[in-house]
């Protein structure tokens, strides 16, 4: 798996999103993920939304995956 086809995956899978995943060898990927629908939930609810997206990928294709989950708001409140 890419970068580009795991961000694909995420994007296609929950609405009015938007992903950012960075990876250095292609097996530990890094996403950051921007979306409506995280809001009202926790982080693990956040996190189980994306692995959902992912399905059986996890653990196979993707060995590790670090997740940012985050509303629209948390993320300007973040970078500005």
């Amino acid at each position: 798996m890419t970068p580009e086809q795991i961000q694909l995956l995420i994007e296609a899978h929950l609405s009015d999103c938007k992903a950012q995943v960075l990876s250095d060898d292609n097996t530990h990927f890094e996403a950051t993920v921007i979306s409506n629908d995280f809001a009202g939930k926790r982080p693990l609810q956040r996190h189980k939304m994306v692995y959902a997206a992912l399905g059986d990928k996890m653990g196979g294709e993707i060995h590790a995956l670090s997740i940012q989950a985050l509303t629209p708001e948390e993320s300007s409140t973040r970078s500005g």
